[in-house]
C-alpha cells in the first residue's frame, strides 16, 4: 500500500492527469478495505444527482459567448463614460471591468486576454507606467470570482454542500473590499496623472448605457430570479444561456450561428475536465469519510491547534502555498473535503469558509512560480516572466492584506445573511 502511494505520488510530480491519479488512490483505498470497487462507478455517477450540477456548464457556456462577443468592448466603454473623468479613472474602469467580465466567465484567463487586448495600450497612452499597467491588467483578471455567477462559488457550494444562493450573498463584501484596495492603490500610485481619459458627459453615459442595453439585465436576472424566489441557480442559469444567445446571435448578430458549436465545444472542454475531476474526487471523499481521515485529521489538528484564530493562521498559510501549485477547480475538490469538517470543530461557519477559501485560492493566479495568470499575461503581451512576476508583486500584498481583513472579519462574509 506504501509503495503504491509513493509510485502515485511520484506520477504527480512527473505531471500525470490529477482526475487519474485521484482515481487511483480512491481505487487503491477501497481495494485495502476489501470494498467491491464498484463503489467507484456508484459514486462518480452519484454526481449526476446534485441539484446545482447543471448551473456549471450553463453559466461557462453564457461566459464563453460574451467573451466572443463585442460585449468586452460595450462594458470597457460604460464604466469609461462612468469613471474615465475621474483623475487616474482608466485604472477604475480596468479593475471595474475586469471584476465584472470575470464573474460571468468564471475563468481569469479568459479576461486578461479579452480585455487585455483593449485595456492594456489604453492605460499606456493615457500615461500610466508600463510595470503598472501591466500588474493591474494581470491581477485585475483574477478580480470577480466571488461575484455571482462566477464558477468557482458554484463548485465549492457543490463540493461543500452548502446553499450557493447564500454564497453568491456571501462574495458580496469581500469582493468589494478586494476591489476597493486595489482602487485605492491604484489611485495612490498614479495621483500624478491629473488628465482624466474624458470630461463627464450625461450624453455619452447614456449612450454607453443604450450599447449595453443588452448585457446590462444579465446581473438583475441571475441574482433578481434567485433571491426574489421566482427560479433556482440553476434555472438561473439556463436562463442566462439562452437569453445570452438570443442577444448575441439573434438580436444582436455578433456571432454567427455556424459559429456556436465550436464555442460550446470550447466551454465544454473546460467543463468536462472539471466534471471528471469532480466525479472521482466524490468516490475519493466518500473513501476518506469511510476511513475517518477527515475525522483523524481533526484529532491530530485539535492536539497541535488550540483556538480557531491559530487554525485560521495555519489555513490560509496553507491555502497561499496551494493556491501557487493548484488551480482553483482542483484544490477545491481535492481540498474542501478534508477541511471542511476540521473547521466545523472550530465551530468556522462553512460559508465563510468557503470566501476564505476562494479568497486565498484567487492569490494563486498572481503566486509564483506557477500562477496562471502570470503566464497568461507574459505569452500575451510579450514580457518576460520575471518581469511579469516583478510588476504584480504590489498588487499581490495589496490582495494578500485583504484576504487577512477577509479572513479575521467573518461579518464581511456573513452581513447579508439572516441567521
Amino acid at each position: 500500500m506504501i509503495l503504491f502511494s509513493i509510485v502515485l505520488a511520484f506520477l504527480a510530480i512527473l505531471g500525470a492527469p490529477l482526475f487519474a491519479v485521484i482515481a487511483a488512490s480512491a481505487m487503491l483505498g477501497f481495494y485495502g478495505q476489501d470494498s467491491d470497487l464498484m463503489i467507484m462507478a456508484i459514486e462518480i455517477q452519484s454526481i449526476a444527482s446534485m441539484p446545482f450540477l447543471a448551473a456549471i456548464p450553463l453559466f461557462t457556456f453564457a461566459g464563453y459567448l460574451l467573451s466572443e462577443s463585442n460585449a468586452p468592448k460595450r462594458l470597457v466603454r460604460l464604466t469609461g463614460a462612468m469613471f474615465g473623468w475621474m483623475p487616474g479613472g482608466l485604472a477604475l474602469v480596468c479593475l471595474a471591468a475586469c471584476a465584472f467580465f470575470t464573474a460571468f466567465t468564471g475563468a481569469s484567463g479568459v479576461t486578461i486576454i479579452a480585455l487585455g487586448a483593449i485595456l492594456y495600450p489604453a492605460l499606456k497612452e493615457d500615461g500610466y507606467g508600463d510595470k503598472f499597467n501591466l500588474g493591474l491588467v494581470t491581477s485585475a483578471g483574477s478580480l470577480g470570482l466571488l461575484f455571482a455567477p462566477s464558477l468557482p462559488l458554484i463548485l465549492y457550494g457543490v463540493v461543500a454542500k452548502v446553499s450557493i444562493d447564500q454564497l453568491f450573498l456571501a462574495g458580496i463584501l469581500p469582493g468589494l473590499l478586494m476591489l476597493l484596495m486595489l482602487a485605492g492603490y491604484s489611485l495612490w500610485v498614479n495621483r500624478h496623472i491629473r488628465k482624466p481619459i474624458s470630461s463627464f458627459s450625461l450624453k455619452d453615459v447614456g449612450a454607453a448605457l443604450r450599447e449595453s442595453f443588452w448585457e446590462l439585465p444579465l446581473p438583475i436576472i441571475v441574482l433578481g430570479g434567485i433571491y426574489s424566489g421566482f427560479f433556482a441557480v440553476s434555472e438561473a442559469a439556463a436562463i442566462t444561456a439562452l437569453y445570452v444567445v438570443i442577444v448575441e446571435v439573434f438580436i444582436l448578430r455578433e456571432i454567427p450561428l455556424r459559429k456556436l458549436p465550436q464555442i460550446m465545444r470550447s466551454s465544454m472542454v473546460l467543463v468536462g475536465g472539471i466534471l471528471i475531476i469532480l466525479g472521482v474526487s466524490v468516490a475519493s471523499t466518500s473513501y476518506m469519510i469511510d476511513a475517518d481521515i477527515p475525522q483523524r485529521l481533526f484529532e491530530v489538528v485539535e492536539n497541535l491547534v488550540s483556538s480557531p484564530t491559530t487554525f485560521l493562521i495555519l489555513l490560509l498559510l496553507f491555502l497561499l502555498i496551494l493556491g501557487a501549485i493548484l488551480d482553483i477547480f482542483s484544490a477545491i475538490v481535492l481540498v474542501v473535503p478534508l477541511i471542511l469538517p476540521i473547521a466545523a470543530g472550530y465551530s468556522i461557519n462553512e460559508v465563510h469558509l468557503g470566501i476564505v477559501f476562494l479568497a486565498a485560492m484567487q492569490l494563486g493566479y498572481l503566486t509564483p512560480p506557477v500562477g496562471l495568470n502570470l503566464f497568461i499575461a507574459s505569452y500575451r503581451f510579450e514580457k518576460p516572466i520575471m518581469h511579469v512576476y516583478s510588476a504584480t508583486f504590489p498588487f499581490l500584498i495589496i490582495l494578500m492584506l485583504s484576504v487577512i481583513l477577509i479572513t479575521f472579519s467573518p461579518q464581511l462574509s456573513l452581513f447579508f445573511l439572516s441567521e
